[in-house]
């Protein structure tokens, strides 16, 4: 169970820290972001980033394998990693209609799963 909670935070805290590094881009588009100044982006992207460690944090301590969790410490970036980009790829191609999901990448993420694959393995 403490698996399953890790992950599901992990997912959470990296969903905000995309909309906190990437959300401004898209938000460009809508007319009162406009004219904000480039501090205002940094601000409202750091309020965003905040939500991320209500989860990254706890995803941590609950899946550290020394505070009783399953996972290890690099066990637990690699989680974190793969999840980062999962949800990346969601998330452009969502709101960045522009970006297309190609041969390469998953090529890539084959390799990312064989990466996870290697260091799970005993």
């Amino acid at each position: 169970m403490k698996s399953f909670y890790t992950i599901a935070l992990l997912a959470l805290s990296n969903t905000f820290m995309t909309f906190a590094w990437y959300g401004h881009l898209k938000f460009k588009e809508m007319k009162w972001f406009e004219t904000l100044p480039l501090v205002g982006v940094v601000l409202i992207s750091w309020g965003i980033a905040l939500f991320e460690y209500f989860f990254q944090v706890p995803a941590n301590r609950i899946g550290f394998k020394e505070n009783g969790g399953p996972f290890t410490l690099v066990e637990l970036k690699v989680i974190q990693e793969v999840i980062t980009l999962v949800v990346f790829m969601v998330f452009s191609l969502m709101f960045f209609k522009n970006e297309t999901f190609r041969l390469n990448h998953l090529i890539g993420f084959v390799f990312l799963v064989l990466a996870v694959y290697f260091i799970f393995k005993k």
